[in-house]
């Protein structure tokens, strides 16, 4: 398996896998829509490889079983560390627990790094048990939480 960046002529598979990613996703609560979004996403994909921001695990035959998004925290406000994001980071399935996300992980740690990252943060839904041991296990801890409910709910109603 080797960890390398992908050329431009690779986005339309790095949006597939994308699309598996967020149709995993939605068993943790996402609320991204898989195919409404792969256009935006195969254009922001486009702009991250161009930029260095995308790294994937290709195969002794070249097929991409992976990938990593990352690029350095954008905004306005000024902070005390410089902060880089992993945006999005997916394994196929029958490729997992081989070392493959940890790897594509740690050179995009090692990317935003040598960037200038101070830290480095990331999202994970909250129930996603797997995943949140996954980057536990990288060093990860709980920094912010987010909370979320409907406005229809035991104490509330929609009005309209």
């Amino acid at each position: 398996m080797r960890i390398v960046a992908p050329a431009v002529s690779d986005v339309d598979r790095l949006a597939e896998l994308w699309v598996e990613l967020a149709r995993d996703q939605r068993a943790h609560g996402s609320h991204l829509q898989p195919e409404p979004n792969r256009e935006s996403v195969r254009e922001g994909l486009s702009r991250h490889i161009v930029t260095g921001g995308v790294l994937v695990a290709r195969t002794e035959t070249d097929d991409i079983v992976g990938f990593v998004q990352f690029a350095p925290e954008g905004g306005d406000y000024v902070q005390d560390v410089e902060r880089g994001v992993i945006e999005n980071l997916y394994v196929r399935p029958d490729h997992r627990h081989g070392g493959i996300g940890g790897d594509l992980l740690e050179r995009a740690e090692q990317e935003l790094v040598d960037a200038g990252a101070d830290r480095v943060c990331l999202e994970v839904l909250a129930p996603n048990d797997a995943a949140r041991r996954f980057y536990a296990r990288h060093g990860y801890e709980p920094h912010r939480v987010e909370l979320e409910r409907s406005p229809e709910n035991d104490n509330h109603t929609k009005e309209h």
